[in-house]
């Protein structure tokens, strides 16, 4: 089963709905098998109360055929999963937050005692419902009005590491081609030992004389492997025929996860030329 990764219910929907939300910290959770426990900060900037749930699932991104984002999930992980959804408990693991209210959430680990060294992964979802949106444009004159109620989810990876834990990530087949107005490239990347990938994505278009036309950077997560489809815009004026030389960067470090957090590894790197006739 796969999950769009994308947020799109932040971009249709009207301010009054996005207010309901409840804000999580941090991004990422990782727990260490020393200590088996993790922290959430929970808020809640709305005007009205916010019903919130606490819940766990086994899942990791992936790519589908066109290089998009999505969330493979599996509801019922087997034993060679490296699923810890099924031992994260949280407490509460249920509340109601009043308006401006803030409340820190506990995670607990309670792993299998004969459990093996390695990174095992689960996603916490935190569900906040509250309040009602009203409905409009429906002819009713009765006085009944109608509202919509908003859950509104948040998920977030969760890692936990017990023992020697490793990880890298390899480039693979990098595919880079001109579309229009932009850059297009497709990287294969695998990840190497027993922990999941956690970095940034760095790629930069150079001309003949080392001048830069067009550069991008994302963060990166690979569980296994994946296939991402990116782009960088290009000049306005656009290229002209000639050689350019594209160097691609993944490096271990992120912006949004403590550097003490991310597993250390040595950059992968590959280069290719493109030629526009």
């Amino acid at each position: 089963m796969t999950r769009p990764l994308v947020a799109l219910l932040l971009a249709v929907l009207p301010a009054p709905l996005l207010a309901q939300g409840v804000l999580v910290a941090p991004h990422a959770i990782i727990i260490d098998h020393r200590t088996r426990s993790g922290s959430l900060s929970l808020y809640n900037p709305g005007s009205e109360p916010s019903e919130v749930t606490l819940s766990t699932f086994y899942g990791y991104p992936v790519t589908d055929s066109a290089g998009d984002f999505e969330l493979r999930t599996v509801d019922a992980p087997d034993s060679t999963a490296p699923s810890a959804a099924g031992w994260i408990e949280a407490f509460p693991k249920r509340m109601v937050l009043a308006p401006k209210e803030r409340q820190t959430v506990r995670l607990l680990a309670r792993p299998p005692a004969n459990l093996a060294d390695g990174e095992y992964w689960a996603r916490v979802v935190v569900s906040a419902k509250g309040g009602t949106v009203p409905v409009s444009g429906l002819a009713d004159s009765s006085g009944v009005s109608v509202g919509l109620s908003l859950e509104v989810r948040t998920v977030l990876p969760l890692q936990y590491r017990k023992g020697r834990v490793s990880t890298g990530v390899q480039l693979h087949e990098v595919a880079a081609a001109v579309e229009h107005d932009s850059l297009a490239l497709r990287p294969h990347l695998t990840r190497v030992g027993n922990g999941a990938y956690l970095g940034t994505l760095r790629a930069v278009l150079r001309d003949s004389t080392g001048r830069t036309l067009a550069s991008l950077s994302t963060p990166l997560a690979v569980y296994y492997e994946m296939s991402p489809r990116l782009t960088a815009p290009l000049p306005t004026a656009g290229l002209p025929p000639g050689v350019y030389q594209v160097q691609i960067e993944a490096a271990a470090e992120r912006e949004d996860i403590a550097p003490e957090l991310v597993l250390a590894s040595p950059p992968a790197r590959s280069t290719l030329v493109v030629r526009l006739p």
